[in-house]
């Protein structure tokens, strides 16, 4: 059987599960199975595929059928210009995500020797893309969970920041170490409730930890902004992301707190987003 049959086949089999992505998840697959990029697959794609390792691309689809997603599969997500190695310990990066990166390196662009924290850290994705791009920049994160650490320590590593590059397993209220110019925090906030109701490739597999933002979503993101507020220098700039409907209900936290909104941004579905703050 060649490449482009056997992904046709595999895309079937998700195409009956539902999977809207069926297409581009049988190439990923293929392309992990044969330990290959997707470009090499679309470009042989006549080439005839092995017993073994269509064996293993059988098993990957069977896997992602049951709804798994294709990062834990895979290992991979790439995330603004970088893949990330991730694992079901950690969120899966998002593009709207990458608002925070952007907003970052516009605010930045004649700065040197910046100190930033980031809180909640997961695989590192935000502050280590930022730390790439900032040869100069300094990056402390902290996470409740030993395993995210790990993990942004591995992509800290491959990204060859890891010098530059401070990590603490602490709770967000009970970390006290420094003063920093710029604070950024991708917090859990979905509402504990509403977690059941969203796609079976979260629910089921995405870290409770990383969505669950307590029964108004908003519990996390109190104890970022507080903490936040404690830890930012004056002038210092405080970059958040929210849920797609807190936008008013944040921006109050923050007033409270002695934050000046600066803008708040939406992404590419057109939802409040990200907030960009000074610290005043």
């Amino acid at each position: 059987m060649d490449i482009h049959t056997a992904i046709c086949e595999g895309a079937k089999i998700l195409k009956d599960k539902s999977i809207l992505t069926a297409n581009l998840d049988s190439e990923i697959l293929m392309a992990k199975a044969l330990n290959k990029d997707r470009k090499f697959i679309i470009l042989n794609s006549s080439q005839t595929i092995n017993e073994e390792d269509f064996k293993l691309y059988k098993k990957l689809i069977g896997k992602r059928s049951l709804r798994k997603p294709v990062a834990y599969i895979t290992n991979k997500k790439f995330f603004w210009n970088s893949e990330f190695y991730v694992n079901s310990h950690t969120l899966i990066p998002r593009p709207e995500t990458e608002l925070i990166v952007e907003n970052v390196l516009e605010l930045t662009k004649q700065k040197k020797n910046l100190h930033i924290l980031d809180i909640g850290i997961g695989s590192g994705c935000i502050l280590l893309s930022i730390l790439k791009e900032r040869k100069s920049f300094y990056g402390t994160g902290i996470d409740a969970s030993n395993k995210c650490l790990n993990i942004s320590k591995i992509n800290a590593l491959k990204l060859k920041v890891y010098s530059r590059l401070k990590l603490y397993k602490s709770n967000v209220d009970k970390f006290f170490l420094g003063k920093y110019d710029l604070v950024l925090s991708n917090p859990p906030y979905i509402k504990k409730n509403n977690i059941k109701y969203l796609e079976e490739d979260i629910s089921r597999f995405e870290p409770r930890l990383a969505l669950d933002g307590g029964l108004d979503g908003l519990s996390e993101i109190r104890k970022v902004i507080k903490k936040s507020s404690e830890l930012i220098k004056i002038n210092g700039k405080f970059i958040l992301e929210i849920g797609f409907d807190q936008k008013n209900k944040v921006a109050k936290i923050l007033n409270k707190e002695g934050f000046y909104i600066n803008k708040i941004q939406k992404d590419i579905a057109n939802n409040y987003r990200c907030f960009v703050c000074t610290k005043i």
